[in-house]
């Protein structure tokens, strides 16, 4: 733990500049009391020196939000995907770094001709018919420009801006040391793991800056809905896209976001609202891979009614034990079994050991009994889903998350769709999916996958257990068998409970030197009597302050 540290702060010292500005800015939005136990001279003279009005008429969702703002693209990036976890930070501030959006400044002309040229090997004029130089937008990571190929078809061409992954890999870098900083000194944000959070992070945004990835993802969702004629992903084109390059089918619609002309469309609002919740249910729950950004600006109505999805970068992936566990709960919530549904949840997350399972089982069961009463066109997703997070974190239990991605689009699925067509109900555009899971779950393929898995895990132990006890039965003969105990902060325990008694014998002494009046005396009172209770006071002050600031004692009214 101590070269950990060490080696955080080194992280920081080696970018002053920029975490000197993080810093400000924390100190400026009114962060900086995050920081005041991180014991070290090298943040806390940062601190001390900060200049900045505070915002105290914002709430503190909108200051973080601001603050992320303010910070650049990889706490814009950071933010979005705090966004999909309510679990961690709860849905008012997941609601509002969700939508956490930048119009950034568009690269020269010359620098998109530049980064062109690295990774197609041509300059724009030479691979497309018309290129427009004027961006029709420009976001934190890239812009995008509307070009035509030789062919005439329409094309966006998605250009990320020069030098983004030099000012992202320094941030990325802070980010890990101020999280190993934080999981040391901040006892209450260590179930929330924020070590493993920003690895999570760093791993996504670079995988963000790959465009091979987005148009992995459109192809892959292309093909998922080859056979389907209601719904349309863009064209990608591989010869014309790169790592940093992306470009893609320019669809000719109107976005969700454009009411007033959906309504002037003459289209069924509340079908097409009906027929997008729907594509989106089979991504999850028949492929395991869905887009996982459905806000509408991300959806356009095409003609003949067609859903044209775009902007295909943010992508959930379920893998099939934890498809699995999903399935389980939903089919424990169609049965109105409570227990199913907390025990599933309680092997899927990740639970602190002090968490009392029997009052958490007793909530869920409380939560469920009031949701499973109401009719289906009177039921609430988003409201329940977001009421099920609340326990979650009530007792700071973290969701894995693929899971807590999987509950934000839903719940923003919800919103959408009701932004079309008020009257819309996800649940009720949910529960023929529950027969298509138990038809799947009974089916001859699906259990004979399962039995071959279970094969191939018995088979692996039956391979490696002779091995295994052969080379334990050897280190015995050879005497080189050792077994390790390692208690996590055992030194910490045994100096609180070497000064637990110290204090105590104190006090026991004390008394008795005072009761006898032991000499000197001060009038009757013996003086080492006093001073060696004033002592024991003074010990247990520095006793349970100590064990207050590590978070084990908690004072409850």
């Amino acid at each position: 733990m101590k070269l950990m540290k060490i080696a955080a702060i080194k992280r920081l010292e080696q970018n002053t500049k920029r975490a000197s500005e993080i810093f400000r800015v924390a100190a400026k939005y009114g962060f900086a009391d995050w920081f005041k136990d991180w014991h070290n001279a090298w943040i806390q003279e940062r601190l001390k020196s900060l200049e900045g009005r505070p915002i105290p008429d914002l709430k503190v969702e909108e200051r973080v939000r601001l603050a992320f703002l303010e910070l650049g693209p990889t706490f814009i990036k950071l933010g979005q995907m705090l966004g999909t976890r309510p679990d961690l930070v709860g849905p008012e501030m997941a609601a509002e770094l969700a939508h956490l959006q930048i119009g950034a400044t568009a690269d020269a002309p010359e620098r998109v001709r530049a980064t062109i040229l690295a990774e197609l090997g041509g300059e724009p004029e030479r691979l497309f018919a018309i290129f427009d130089e004027t961006p029709l937008a420009s976001a934190s990571i890239a812009q995008a420009h509307p070009a035509e190929l030789d062919t005439g078809g329409e094309v966006i061409v998605k250009v990320q801006h020069a030098g983004i992954a030099d000012k992202i890999l320094p941030d990325l870098d802070i980010l890990a040391s101020l999280a190993e900083l934080a999981e040391k000194h901040v006892p209450r944000l260590r179930p929330f793991q924020p070590v493993a959070l920003v690895h999570q992070f760093r791993r996504t945004l670079l995988r963000e800056l790959d465009f091979t990835s987005e148009r992995g993802n459109l192809e892959e969702f292309a093909a998922n809905f080859s056979e389907d004629p209601t719904v349309h992903f863009p064209a990608t084109y591989p010869e014309l896209s790169g790592g940093r390059v992306l470009t893609m089918e320019r669809l000719d619609g109107i976005l969700g976001t454009e009411t007033a002309a959906l309504t002037a469309s003459g289209v069924d609002l509340e079908e097409f609202a009906r027929r997008g919740a729907n594509i989106y249910l089979q991504m999850i729950f028949r492929d395991g891979f869905y887009h996982a950004d459905p806000h509408p600006g991300n959806l356009m109505l095409l003609p003949h009614g067609v859903v044209g999805v775009i902007d295909c970068g943010m992508a959930g992936r379920l893998d099939p034990e934890l498809a699995a566990d999903i399935e389980e709960m939903l089919l424990a919530v169609s049965s109105s079994n409570s227990m199913d549904f907390a025990e599933v949840l309680l092997r899927v997350a990740s639970v602190p050991s002090e968490v009392p399972r029997d009052q958490f089982r007793a909530d869920v069961t409380d939560f469920l009994a009031d949701y499973t009463r109401q009719s289906i066109d009177q039921f609430d997703m988003s409201a329940a889903l977001n009421g099920l997070i609340a326990i979650i974190r009530r007792y700071s239990i973290t969701l894995p998350p693929q899971l807590s991605l999987l509950l934000r689009t839903l719940i923003e699925l919800e919103g959408t769709a009701q932004t079309l067509n008020p009257h819309f109900s996800l649940a009720e555009i949910i529960r023929p999916f529950y027969r298509q899971i138990i038809q799947r779950r009974l089916s001859p393929k699906r259990i004979f996958t399962r039995i071959q898995r279970t094969y191939r895990g018995w088979e692996r132990l039956a391979e490696s257990l002779p091995r295994d006890l052969n080379d334990l039965l050897r280190r015995v003969r050879e005497g080189s068998f050792s077994v390790h105990l390692h208690h996590r902060n055992l030194d910490t325990v045994v100096n609180r409970l070497v000064l637990g008694v110290v204090t105590a014998a104190l006090y026991v002494g004390s008394s008795l030197l005072w009761s006898m009046k032991a000499p000197p005396l001060l009038g009757e009172i013996s003086i080492i009597g006093v001073g060696g209770f004033v002592a024991a006071l003074y010990l247990t002050w520095r006793l349970l302050r100590a064990i207050r600031k590590s978070g084990d004692l908690t004072l409850k009214k």
